[in-house]
Formats: structure tokens, C-alpha cells, sequence
């Protein structure tokens, strides 16, 4: 993804200028960045644990289970660097599988090549579907990939947002009679193989998109819900100035209303990421982000590492999605009852 700041003051100097932010893109921190893919991907990361202590309990997030979803995020993490098209992000893709058969999860598997800087690349995008009394559902996203760099692991880039979604298909797989299906997609190619622009970025959402426009599919998206870089320690989540207005502000009432006020900031700024293939096809959406350098300083650095990661924060945004996927819900049965 990438965003834009504006607006730093360095000592008594003013002086205006574009960052270049999150999930793909070039960093503008001063880190040193590999367009380049590892021969070989390296060595797992070890495991680290740090932050797993600090979980919410699940009976005070609306049944999410923060430590779950850090445990989910630990172990791909674990596997290495996950880019496209390599062992680590198949090894990543049978963990996806095996985790949504455990938890009772139907998912469809779309294969699709895509024409990239370095030539045509396998990609996978994984879609777990939940059935609602409704052929309407709402659609989550999380990408799974990592940026094609040396030793990137990507635990908050690409890990948090995806052991997020795999505890939010855990609970809402087991959900019956639903009046909205939820489909789960966990894309691949989010990441930008050289540099970010329109043709190298978001390969899965833009490939997602493009089927479901052409099946129908679609049109009967009521709205959707984007996680990416959702579990840093110090979490600060701002407002994408180009989400769908009203949907961002249910997002945002929901984190007021359960105190979460301090993590979702009131200020924002514009995001380009897996969510705009939705918008630019008048979808709703809203990408759920902690974005990027000036918030999380490890982005796209070796940095991002499991321990700057926290169950906290994986726990406090389930609940703010699972509730927005709630509330949503509930709006649709009222609509129901008055036909």
C-alpha cells in the first residue's frame, strides 16, 4: 500500500513533501531497500513471544481471541519471507488451508498469473465463504505476501492482518443463518515487485475484483472491510481520507464506543491499497491500516519482526471488525423484518 503525508516542520524550516507509505512502495526513512529477491529464502525467523502477553481476554472483545490471532501471526511468520510464487509463501498457503479446514471453513482457491515487472508470476488468492440467508455478504481482505527484500518477514506487514483474519474465519465459520454471507479473501500480490504504481501493486485484489465483476459477484458486495498492518505495540490506526465516508465512520464509532480511541486517531490521510480495486468499482470500503513510517518504523525493514508485535492490538481490531460485521448485520435484519 502506500500513503501520503504532508506537512513536517524540521527546526525553524517548513518544508512540504510526499511520503511514500505502507505495503509497497519505497520507504522514505533512509532504509536501505532490495528490489531484488533472495535467491533462497533465508531461515525462518525464531519465534518470539513478547508481546502475546498482553492479550485482551476474549470475553472482553466480543469473542475475538487476540491471543489466537498472535499465535496464527507467530507461526507464518515463522515460515520466513513469503513473496510470490516462492516455497514460503506456499508453505504459507498450506498453513491458510489447513487452519480454515480446522475451523470448519468452505474457501475456494483462485490461481491467476500476473504480468509483473520481473515477467508472468503464479499467484494464489485463498477465499473462505461463509453462507448468509441472502446471496449479499460482506468481504474481508487481508493480503499474505511479503515485499521482495532480503530477509523481510513481514510480521506486522502482510503476518498481523492475515493471523487477524484466520481467528475471524475461526468464529465466523461456526456462525449459522447468518442474513449477510461474509466471504474472507487472503490475497496474494499485494506487494509491489519494483516499485508501486497502478501496474505493479495489489495483483490479488485487482485479480479478485476483475472475476467478481465478471461473475456478478460483485454487485452483491455491501461493503468491504480491509485489514493490513493491524498488530504494531504502539498501534496507531488513522483515517484513509479516500475509504467510503460512512463506513469509516461506523469503523470509527465502533473504537470510540469500546475506548479504543487512542488507537484509532482522528486524523488521516490518503491509503492506496488492496481495497481501491473495490472503490474504483463503487464498492464501500475501508482499509483498517497503521501506516507507515512515521508510525511504524520498521516498515519494510528487517526490522518487522514478530516482537514488534502485540496480541493487544490484534485483539482490539478483531473486535473493531467483528463488530462492524455485527452491526452490519443487524442493519440488514431490521431491513428484513420491514419488507
Amino acid at each position: 500500500m502506500k500513503a501520503i503525508t504532508h506537512g513536517i516542520a524540521i527546526a525553524t524550516a517548513l518544508m512540504t513533501f510526499a511520503l511514500v507509505g505502507c505495503g509497497n512502495g519505497t520507504a522514505k526513512s533512509g532504509a536501505a531497500q532490495s528490489s531484488e529477491a533472495p535467491a533462497q529464502a533465508s531461515a525462518a525467523a525464531p519465534a518470539d513471544t513478547s508481546g502475546a502477553s498482553d492479550a485482551l481476554p476474549a470475553d472482553k472483545t466480543g469473542g475475538f481471541d487476540g491471543a489466537r490471532a498472535y499465535d496464527y501471526t507467530s507461526k507464518i511468520v515463522a515460515i520466513g519471507p513469503r513473496q510470490p510464487n516462492t516455497d514460503g509463501i506456499h508453505r504459507e498457503q498450506d498453513f491458510i488451508r489447513a487452519e480454515l479446514t480446522k475451523s470448519g471453513c468452505t474457501f475456494d482457491e483462485d490461481d491467476f498469473n500476473s504480468s509483473t515487472p520481473i515477467g508472468s508470476v503464479p499467484m494464489k488468492n485463498i477465499i473462505a465463504k461463509i453462507p448468509g440467508k441472502s446471496n449479499d455478504f460482506l468481504l474481508l481482505l487481508t493480503h499474505y505476501d511479503t515485499k521482495r527484500q532480503d530477509d523481510f518477514v513481514g510480521a506486522v506487514d502482510g503476518g498481523s492482518s492475515t493471523g487477524l483474519m484466520l481467528e475471524m474465519a475461526r468464529l465466523l465459520c461456526s456462525r449459522k443463518d447468518q442474513p449477510l454471507g461474509v466471504w474472507i479473501a487472503f490475497l496474494d500480490g499485494e506487494e509491489a515487485f519494483v516499485e508501486w504504481n497502478d501496474d505493479d501493486s495489489v495483483y490479488g485484489s485487482r485479480e479478485l475484483a476483475a472475476r467478481m465483476a465478471l461473475s456478478g459477484d460483485l454487485k452483491r458486495v455491501k461493503a468491504v472491510i480491509l485489514a493490513d498492518m493491524v498488530g504494531p505495540k504502539d498501534l496507531k490506526i488513522r483515517r484513509d481520507s479516500g475509504s467510503t465516508g460512512w463506513l469509516t465512520e461506523l469503523v470509527w464509532s465502533k473504537a470510540a464506543a469500546f475506548g479504543y480511541q487512542d488507537y484509532f486517531l482522528n486524523s488521516s490521510r490518503p491509503i492506496e491499497d488492496d481495497h481501491q480495486p473495490f472503490m474504483k468499482r463503487h464498492v464501500a470500503a475501508v482499509d483498517i491500516i497503521d501506516c507507515c513510517t512515521e508510525d511504524f518504523p520498521y516498515w519494510h525493514t528487517s526490522g518487522d519482526t514478530m516482537d514488534k508485535v502485540s496480541a493487544r492490538s490484534l485483539g482490539m481490531v478483531g473486535h473493531v471488525i467483528l463488530a462492524t460485521v455485527d452491526d452490519l448485520q443487524n442493519r440488514t435484519a431490521e431491513r428484513q423484518k420491514g419488507q
